[in-house]
């Protein structure tokens, strides 16, 4: 259900009808979760960000770039230095917005895990949305690794029954093979149309995604993969606020430490136990 300013709202004639934004407040209307907004710019910033996720994703797809563990994780080091963990940093003198692009311009320089990969697509995705002079002022150092980002992304989890197309879920496999534990689960971006993208298997359906990890289970492992109710976003608020302001008006908030783990294809959970650790050692 969506509400605008108190009161349900009205399918408008702002976007195609058969477009992806149309399909997101579709979606949206059928959920019995209350989608409350007070402007209609603040929707339409919402479906439009959700909208670039989706085309990030399927770009991504349509890329060379491929899967790889930390330890042969590959950038372009015209735009990237390549840690000793596997991370991307970005190069100094370098504009966050070009390396972002770059990613997807020159995709078979580069290799990543899944949990990066949602990250990359969400920066992306908010480049084309608020721009690059925006973009490169909120997000002026840029470090890929694993979930770890700006934290004016604002990214977020929540555990509910149902999902919205932009949304990134995480399919479990609970008995995966140690000897390959990047497939202990699997980041996937939410196409709509029964779809998903994740960096790794590509774009497949729900049961497609859970056999593919089934078939990287123990050896005799009667313990299926699942698609949980764990649903990551960024904060679509925090960033339309940002868009909105001056240059002058921008305050950076104190990074996030990163943390070193070597989990390839965690959850942004499991990246948040990590993370919330370290602070309260």
């Amino acid at each position: 259900m969506i509400q605008l300013s108190g009161s349900p709202f009205q399918q408008s004639d702002m976007w195609p009808s058969n477009g992806i934004e149309s399909m997101i407040i579709r979606w949206m209307k059928e959920d019995p979760v209350v989608y409350s907004y007070s402007s209609i710019d603040e929707l339409s910033f919402e479906l439009e960000l959700r909208k670039n996720i989706l085309l990030s994703a399927v770009s991504m797809k349509r890329s060379s770039v491929q899967f790889a563990v930390f330890a042969k994780s590959r950038c372009n080091p015209r735009y990237w230095n390549l840690t000793d963990s596997g991370g991307f940093r970005l190069k100094e003198g370098v504009k966050p917005s070009e390396a972002i692009k770059d990613i997807y311009v020159n995709s078979s320089e580069y290799a990543f895990e899944c949990a990066g990969a949602m990250v990359i697509i969400y920066y992306h995705a908010v480049l084309n949305v608020i721009g690059e002079t925006s973009f490169n002022q909120l997000f002026p150092d840029i470090y890929i690794y694993s979930w770890h980002s700006d934290p004016d992304l604002g990214i977020h989890s929540t555990y509910i029954p149902n999902f919205l197309p932009g949304d990134v879920v995480y399919f479990e496999n609970p008995d995966f093979d140690p000897t390959t534990p990047q497939w202990r689960g699997e980041n996937a971006v939410v196409l709509g149309d029964g779809m998903f993208f994740g960096h790794g298997l590509g774009k497949r359906t729900a049961e497609q995604i859970i056999t593919a990890l089934n078939k990287r289970r123990n050896t005799g492992s009667n313990q299926s993969a699942y698609l949980s109710n764990l649903v990551t976003r960024p904060s679509f608020d925090d960033l339309m606020k940002f868009s909105m302001q001056s240059r002058e008006s921008f305050v950076r908030k104190q990074p996030y430490i990163i943390i070193k783990h070597n989990e390839t294809s965690i959850s942004f959970n499991r990246y948040l136990s990590f993370l919330y650790a370290a602070y309260n050692q």
